[in-house]
């Protein structure tokens, strides 16, 4: 039996772990660096068919149908006067049960905990230093040492794992932008609405049938070495409502006594993907690469990389890298594109944006090469 060490409790990791225990082939472990997963955050996340195909391969489509919402339309609109531009209809992608879902995080994170005992996810602890010898030798924090046949790296965005590994320290880049994200008190709307401004955006949609609304917005915002560092900056609430005063101030909505459980986080996204040539060692999800968060597909694609590297792993046919770089660049440069798009302030590149969306969203081969392509991969 193959020993599998997993490290990382988030959804790639936690995926990854899901399908491990479908295959009686491998013995697994995950190492979570935090103390606890945090359950109780409220923020939302969006699922398109390419990660709801494999969901349901671990029973995601028997979720409660009120934990979940399934929009219809994608909505794009001028934040300032809230005009609307024109829609995308998501459910063309749609097969059967596998359809376009948006949801609460942590409702997510339960669902892939319930079929993975306790004793299999070890807490507050961090891997230090792997010796390739005829297994992988990997010495842990608090003098735990193990060998493996397999290390999944899955400890996301900020993996300090992927520096242990290369021998050399590898951090994110800052994308110049800052998030912030809450929940509405009032909204009414069951599809997924864009609200595009200069140098922003906004996104609100459902996260289940209780008329829970996701709000998260992208601000461009240029911020120093020492603030990045200054974690407490991120809580200020003069800095937070410097955020919430630029979208009060260009667009129609009025987010000062509308906006609960508020948090502003910069955006880091992968410089470039570190390939990693040491035998049995490999990186999904937001480790592997991070995407900058205007085409929707962090979560879809770290579910999207675990199965593709149990396959391999299973298969023993050493092609996951190969499958996963052009995936890679797709992604990367449509939500590079939208993000552009998206922040436009000139009046005649908003016209020109605005024109091509009306026909872009309507033509059916576009549709399909640039959502298609990634949607029903």
């Amino acid at each position: 039996m193959k020993k599998i060490a997993i490290i990382g409790a988030g959804i790639s990791g936690l995926y990854f772990a899901n399908l491990l225990e479908m295959d009686s082939g491998f013995d697994y472990k995950i190492y979570e660096k935090r103390r606890i997963l945090n359950l109780d955050e409220s923020y939302g996340i969006q699922l398109s068919v390419n990660s709801i195909k494999l969901l349901n391969k671990i029973g995601f489509k028997n979720l409660a149908a009120s934990e979940i919402s399934c929009p219809n339309k994608v909505n794009f609109f001028d934040a300032k006067n809230k005009d609307k531009i024109c829609d995308i209809d998501i459910t063309r992608f749609n097969e059967e049960s596998n359809r376009y879902t948006t949801l609460k995080r942590f409702t997510l994170i339960k669902f892939l905990l319930e079929k993975i005992p306790d004793s299999k996810i070890i807490y507050n602890i961090e891997l230090k230093n792997v010796e390739y010898m005829e297994k992988l030798n990997t010495s842990f924090s608090n003098n735990i040492t193990e060998n493996f046949d397999y290390i999944v790296v899955s400890d996301g965005v900020f993996s300090n794992t992927k520096s242990i590994i290369k021998r050399k320290d590898i951090g994110p880049k800052f994308f110049k932008s800052v998030a912030l994200r809450g929940n509405l008190k009032t909204y009414n709307n069951s599809d997924i609405s864009i609200f595009m401004g200069p140098n922003f955006h906004f996104v609100i949609y459902p996260v289940n049938q209780n008329k829970e609304y996701n709000f998260i917005s992208i601000i461009k915002k240029n911020l120093s070495k020492k603030q990045l560092e200054d974690k407490k900056l991120f809580e200020n609430n003069d800095f937070l409502q410097s955020l919430i005063s630029q979208i009060n101030q260009n667009s129609f909505i009025d987010l000062n006594d509308n906006l609960e459980n508020i948090k502003a986080f910069p955006i880091f996204v992968s410089e470039k993907l570190e390939i990693i040539n040491k035998k049995n060692v490999f990186f999904v999800g937001d480790s592997l690469f991070s995407f900058p968060p205007s085409f929707a597909q962090g979560a879809s694609q770290s579910i999207e990389t675990s199965n593709d590297l149990f396959e391999d792993i299973k298969n023993d046919s050493h092609t996951y890298y190969k499958q996963r770089i052009n995936k890679i660049k797709s992604v990367n440069w449509r939500s590079k594109l939208n993000h552009l798009a998206f922040h436009l302030k000139n009046p005649f590149f908003i016209f020109i944006r605005n024109i091509s969306l009306k026909y872009l969203s309507k033509n059916e081969r576009f549709l399909k090469t640039y959502l298609g392509k990634i949607y029903r991969s």
